[in-house]
């Protein structure tokens, strides 16, 4: 530093022209381990850097020494999901985009071990590769979110496909709240029973099965039953014409293909 204080101001140019020779091609690793290499020095503020992926960006040099400089495409979600370059923002102001806080919920219930011990149902599901990019995801959103007042709005992978597990443009709509809590499973207290059906002890000790389905707040009793397979059919009776109301109730204003999945959906005793 004093050596510098003391040279002239042609001294100091051709000392700081030496450095930039010396850092052009310099490579280092970033802090989510991609390999990243100078590819235009000007001055110390200015550093031109780029990724093994082809991506290209501005940054300070010692952002570029502390690896601190953000790539696109590094699998920052869950180690598999990326922002990649394009309009759509992961926060605005400090705060999560819509879009944004779906997509990273996507993830958690696909790969997160933690949230799959608290809700098993998401075991095996998994996103599209296409959905590993946020862009491609927020381009989805853009065209197929809405909203219905008073309806908090949930993506849902199964409705459209039954028993599918993947998360994609073709199995995936959105849907309002009291269409989501249709298509809830409670598998933690099945007891290897058929859905819907639960084993019921009087007062006497006599046992028998019943038939509950939740229709709004209410979980509603639909009788007593010597084998669960007849508790099982009054309970896919009464859940099929449920799902039909509610279809209708919110005809219009929800998508066609989400009107006709429901009109056309069967209950089953593994659902």
């Amino acid at each position: 530093m004093e050596l510098r204080k003391q040279m002239t101001n042609k001294e100091k140019r051709q000392y700081y022209k030496e450095r930039s020779f010396e850092r052009l091609g310099e490579t280092r690793i970033n802090n989510m381990g991609s390999v990243m290499t100078i590819i235009d020095y000007k001055n110390y503020n200015n550093v031109t850097v780029e990724f093994e992926n082809g991506y290209i960006t501005k940054t300070i040099y010692g952002n570029f020494v502390r690896g601190s400089v953000k790539n696109p495409y590094d699998k920052t979600t869950y180690g598999v999901g990326y922002i990649g370059e394009g309009k759509y923002k992961a926060t605005v102001k400090g705060k999560a985009t819509k879009e944004y806080a779906v997509w990273s919920s996507m993830f958690e219930r696909c790969y997160s071990l933690k949230y799959q011990q608290r809700e098993p149902t998401y075991k095996g599901c998994k996103i599209c590769d296409k959905w590993m990019n946020f862009q491609e995801f927020g381009k989805w959103f853009s065209e197929n979110y809405y909203e219905i007042i008073g309806q908090k709005m949930h993506i849902d992978k199964d409705i459209l496909i039954k028993g599918n597990k993947t998360y994609s443009p073709l199995t995936c709509v959105f849907v309002p709240q009291d269409i989501n809590k249709l298509f809830t499973k409670a598998d933690s207290i099945r007891n290897n029973l058929p859905i819907g059906v639960y084993l019921w002890q009087f007062k006497n000790r006599k046992t028998c099965y019943t038939a509950q389905c939740r229709d709004g707040k209410i979980q509603k009793r639909l009788g007593y039953f010597n084998t669960s397979h007849k508790a099982f059919l009054a309970y896919k009776k009464y859940k099929e014409e449920l799902i039909k109301e509610t279809a209708n109730k919110y005809r219009g204003r929800i998508p066609e293909k989400l009107y006709n999945a429901m009109m056309n959906y069967e209950v089953s005793e593994e659902d």
